[in-house]
């Protein structure tokens, strides 16, 4: 009592009357936009085609007298081991002594339309046929460059917090295991999935609005598996529009004013509300539950009438609730000093003691990885590759059965461990070619003032959430007010963790629930551990066991553009579609170019495309880029052995775009045929046309 009464006194007391230092940066992350698989709904076929929307990375720095934090959340699939090793080092080498694995958070958005091949264990990077180098060195590259970018604008200023309700963009994907949770327990939450919107916002020290961290559970997957463009979904556009209304004469990604939509507990949360029908009979359906024809999948959609629109429709919510809450009242201003821990576990070495809702204590253990026959089915946001009946404790797919005759069964001690789970792949057990899953977690908190963030490594559920908030704000919010938000995906990636009584059903997220039925208990004993670590200045924690380096052992089955050529007797970037002479708001406009590969280059901080417009002085203005919403970028190959292909420039005319001439330009690299895998740059240019109101 008396170390919690000194921790919270000083929250109040330090820094009282100062300021804090705050710094926020963005960069490009953009993987490759072409030729790689995309990471998240695990669809082989899901094969990147070009760019909707960018990918960027959001960093913000808050420091005081001793201590700094830097949170940063990135437009990305999952958060691999190795990013926040070769981030740091990169860090180490810019900013020596500043950043380290305790003062770092790497949280992903968790959108399912960005490239993979990025995480080294076997079972994330298996649908992209395996690394991806190109795509770690992307979000390496740009990680690091947000993080300097802020680091460069540390200045003084003021944080504040504030809270509100969003309703109407989401709903629990599995309100069966949710129902598991015991009622009491259950009672004490109005809804099943958490609806409260959590949102920092950053001032200068005059009173300018910087930028802003919101946190809200809910699945970036409103793109479904048969997207082929980079996007990053309903959040990142979020991030898009709010950073649009802060910065309306800047290009996308270049503004001062920078917005992030970070994940929280979102493991069985979905954006897609109107909930899960048949394709073709459109009859009610779930997984497990009735299912649809055999010719059909069970999916769920909505609010709009296709994907783009329905992405759209919860990136306005988002950005309309956020928008309110950054001027909205009551808003409070934190202050207190800043804090940081982290610390690697072993879950497979791990024991906890373990009350269950019938009041029996009973001892549990972390298991080795193993993932469940319904982790293949997929969910209700999209079908997984195999179609395993949600729920079912054996498969009847042989096309899979085959692939598993390769893969050992579990032992004995495995399926013991598991429980309920019925195991589809041991991957604790199966180190072949490497690592299939890791058993070295992350866990880290961090505290600013009374704000704590609590950074988790995977997907956790509603209620897995809430007992961790729970966990660490009885630590270290006793008796005082505070305010504990979930992180999701940070630092690392280690699938779904439920909580032991979701776990027994086995719908999608207990079947990912890698650890065994007593992965949260094991998670909210570290979590504990690190809150009191927190309380007490004296106590200084180990930093735990190190995580295996896989990148030694990586393998690939991907290979790299060798050359390209162009079509027929044309050169790189001749346009041989053009746009119509004229169009009108609301029309969409489209060019063809002769292209290289995207591989080539992945243009990050820069574009392949351009919409511009002719001035009254005869220069052409860029108005647009392949990172803004009306545009798209769109890559095929036309000839595999000549190895050419065309990119497609699509332009829909927004509403009040100013009338005049208009042109569509893309930009490129391709390899050259004798030149010794060297690059040449190109460039095209459509005709002008004509756009008018009406």
């Amino acid at each position: 009592m008396e170390l919690r009464f000194i921790f919270m006194l000083s929250l109040w007391i330090t820094a009282a009357s100062s300021l804090y230092k705050i710094g926020i940066g963005i960069a490009d992350v953009t993987g490759p936009a072409a030729g790689v698989t995309f990471l998240g709904y695990g669809k082989m076929e899901q094969s990147g085609e070009g760019i909707h929307l960018r990918q960027f990375s959001r960093a913000f720095i808050i420091e005081d007298s001793t201590s700094r934090i830097a949170f940063v959340s990135i437009d990305s699939a999952m958060m691999g081991d190795q990013v926040k090793k070769d981030v740091l080092k990169k860090l180490k080498e810019k900013l020596p002594g500043m950043y380290d694995t305790n003062n770092l958070m790497l949280s992903s958005t968790h959108t399912h339309s960005t490239p993979g091949g990025y995480m080294l264990h076997m079972l994330f990077d298996l649908s992209t046929l395996g690394y991806v180098q190109q795509t770690l060195n992307c979000l390496v590259k740009g990680i690091t460059l947000s993080i300097l970018r802020a680091h460069d604008k540390l200045d003084y200023g003021r944080v504040f917090v504030n809270k509100g309700e969003l309703k109407g963009i989401s709903m629990s994907r599995s309100p069966q295991s949710y129902l598991l949770n015991p009622e009491v327990e259950r009672a004490q939450y109005e809804y099943n999935v958490d609806k409260t919107m959590v949102q920092l916002k950053f001032e200068s020290e005059y009173g300018v609005p910087l930028g802003v961290i919101n946190w809200y559970a809910v699945h970036a997957t409103s793109m479904n598996n048969t997207n082929r463009l980079i996007s990053s979904d309903n959040v990142g556009y979020a991030s898009v529009l709010f950073e649009q209304k802060m910065n309306p004469d800047s290009f996308i990604g270049k503004g001062p004013f920078v917005a992030a939509f970070a994940s929280s507990n979102l493991g069985d949360v979905t954006p897609n509300i109107k909930g899960p029908r048949c394709q073709k009979s459109g009859k009610s359906c779930d997984i497990p539950g009735p299912s649809c024809d055999v010719d059909e999948l069970c999916v769920a959609s909505g609010p709009g009438d296709d994907m783009k629109e329905s992405t759209k429709i919860i990136a306005r919510r988002l950005f309309d609730r956020a928008y309110e809450l950054m001027a909205g009242e009551p808003i409070t201003e934190i202050k207190g000093p800043i804090k940081s821990i982290h610390q690697f576990v072993d879950m497979t070495t791990e024991e906890v003691d373990y009350m269950t809702p019938g009041g029996e204590m009973v001892k549990g253990k972390g298991c080795k990885p193993a993932m469940g026959h319904t982790f293949s089915s997929g969910t209700i946001d999209g079908p997984g590759l195999f179609s395993f009946e949600g729920g079912s404790k054996s498969s009847n797919n042989p096309l899979w059965d085959l692939v598993t005759n390769f893969v050992p069964k579990p032992s004995p001690e495995q399926v013991e461990c598991h429980a309920e789970k019925s195991i589809l792949i041991s991957t604790g057990e199966f180190n072949y070619p490497l690592a299939w899953s890791p058993k070295i977690v992350t866990t880290q908190l961090a505290v600013i003032g009374p704000l704590i963030i609590a950074c988790v490594p995977g997907e956790f559920t509603t209620m897995s959430g809430r007992r961790v908030r729970k966990a660490v704000s009885d630590v270290l919010c006793k008796n005082s007010w505070c305010t504990v938000v979930i992180a999701g995906l940070c630092n690392s990636y280690t699938d779904y963790i439920t909580t032991p009584e979701e776990y027994k059903l086995q719908r999608y997220e207990g079947a990912s629930t890698l650890f065994g039925p007593y992965t949260l208990p094991i998670y909210l004993k570290q979590f504990t551990k690190l809150a009191e670590a927190l309380l007490d200045s004296d106590v200084k924690l180990d930093p735990g066991p190190d995580q295996i380096d896989l990148r030694p052992e990586v393998w690939s089955l991907l290979p790299s553009p060798m050359r390209d050529s162009p079509m027929g007797r044309h050169s790189f970037g001749d346009c041989i579609e053009q746009p119509p002479y004229s169009a009108t708001w609301g029309q969409t406009v489209k060019a063809k170019f002769v292209s290289g590969h995207p591989r080539n280059n992945p243009m990050l901080e820069q574009t392949f495309l351009t919409v511009e417009r002719l001035t009254d002085d005869l220069n052409w203005n860029i108005v647009a880029t392949d990172a803004n919403w009306e545009t798209e970028f769109i890559w095929k190959s036309v000839s595999w052995i000549w190895a050419s292909s065309v990119a497609e420039v699509k332009w829909t005319i927004p509403e009040n775009t100013t009338p005049g001439l208009y042109r569509l330009r893309h930009f490129g690299y391709f390899k050259m045929y004798f030149g010794g895998g060297r690059l040449g740059k190109y460039f095209g240019t459509s005709e002008t046309f004509k756009v008018s109101k009406s």
